[in-house]
């Protein structure tokens, strides 16, 4: 992709008075109301900074959930607008709409570093749909789009892609800045030894990524619910875990030709089901009928801790096992940790997608431990895919 215009490569002149439109990623978990993890949003905080403090009017927006058109409350994105009045230390302005008269009149009522932020763009279905009359009265409401977005970006959305076609400037935020700078460096030119590690429970959701980087790393370290149907396609039992079968001719693809630089799990922490997993077992190699793996064994830790010293890149996307319970946390907790090391020893380290900031935070590894956490689980792996990026193709280009 080529390089995008960065919010700081315009004059401060062309910012202030204007009125920005600035797209970002708060999809963050809240419970009864309260948000759990604010990653996202303290990452699009400098961007923020950087245009109120050259007196633009900004409109922030973002998506939360899934609520498919519907207004669903506990969707609302007001405890965001709470928590970023806090962060910023300066007033926030929330309007429980996206569009319409009432949003237009805050808008212009705006003054000089004002911050407004916008309902759950997602509560209109125009929204996932692109439509074209949604795209255009959302891009009526500002002069310049910024995207700062890069989780969303792999989606042609109308906050993402559709509406920015209505503006001449259409502009990457730090975040989406620092996105592409950490993640082009994997793509095209990473740090030799390369490894990738990755977990999770499908194949078909990193597909694409899977094929380019099985091709490009020196190493792949496969373990969560993707490895098995790896270990099955190599005629291992892997009793009643995951699998998806439709995968198996690529997987054993895959296998015969680049087998030598593939490592699975040779041991494997398994249970009856999730529901009953009260007489959990250490298996080594197959896993006997009627039971589920959940995690990684403790050979496997040890086999995947040791394959990852020594080299100068590691890309790890996905848990090693269903990491939420305790009971299968410490494969990933294992992982996390050895990352975190390598960091420390001077390997570049990116984590992206799979839950990544959570199981993190589960193993106790700081985020200043990691070289580059990735906002963007879906598009970071479509971008590491080689596949082009909506949200990011729109944007102008530096040479242009």
């Amino acid at each position: 992709m080529n390089d995008k215009l960065v919010v700081s490569d315009l004059p401060d002149s062309e910012l202030k008075g204007k009125v920005i439109f600035l797209r970002v990623d708060f999809n963050v978990p809240i419970r009864d109301g309260k948000i759990s993890e604010d990653y996202r949003i303290r990452r699009a905080v400098p961007t923020i900074d950087y245009l109120v403090d050259r007196g633009a009017k900004v409109i922030v927006a973002s998506h939360m959930g899934r609520p498919r058109g519907k207004i669903i409350k506990s969707l609302s994105i007001e405890p965001v607008a709470s928590r970023l009045t806090e962060l910023l230390g300066r007033e926030v302005k929330f309007v429980g709409k996206v569009i319409g008269k009432e949003v237009k009149n805050v808008v212009d009522n705006l003054k000089n570093g004002g911050l407004l932020v916008l309902e759950n763009l997602r509560f209109h279905i125009e929204e996932r749909n692109n439509e074209p009359g949604f795209c255009k009265e959302l891009a009526s409401l500002a002069d310049i789009y910024i995207n700062d977005a890069f989780g969303t970006s792999h989606r042609a959305h109308a906050s993402t892609f559709g509406m920015a076609s209505h503006f001449s400037v259409r502009l990457a935020g730090f975040v989406v800045d620092r996105e592409l700078k950490f993640l082009g460096k994997l793509l095209d030119c990473p740090r030799r030894p390369y490894s990738v590690v990755v977990g999770g429970s499908k194949i078909k959701d990193k597909i694409h990524a899977l094929k380019n980087l099985i091709e490009k790393a020196d190493q792949v370290i496969i373990g969560g619910g993707v490895a098995y149907t790896f270990l099955k396609a190599k005629g291992i039992n892997v009793g009643d875990s995951i699998t998806e079968d439709e995968m198996i001719p690529w997987v054993k693809e895959a296998l015969d030709k680049y087998g030598d630089k593939i490592v699975l799990p040779v041991d494997h922490i398994v249970a009856e089901s999730f529901e009953n997993r009260k007489n959990l077992i250490v298996v080594d190699d197959e896993i006997p009928d009627e039971l589920h793996g959940f995690d990684i064994g403790p050979k496997t830790a040890a086999l995947f801790i040791s394959s990852l010293k020594g080299n100068s890149t590691i890309f790890w996307s996905g848990p090693m096992g269903v990491f939420e319970v305790d009971d299968f946390s410490s494969g990933t907790t294992h992982i996390a940790g050895a990352i975190a090391l390598s960091t420390w020893r001077g390997t570049t380290t990116v984590v992206g997608g799979g839950d990544s900031i959570s199981a993190l935070r589960k193993a106790e590894v700081l985020l200043s431990e990691i070289s580059h956490v990735s906002t963007g689980g879906g598009a970071s792996l479509e971008f590491l895919g080689g596949n082009e990026l909506p949200g990011i193709s729109i944007l102008n280009d530096k040479k242009n």
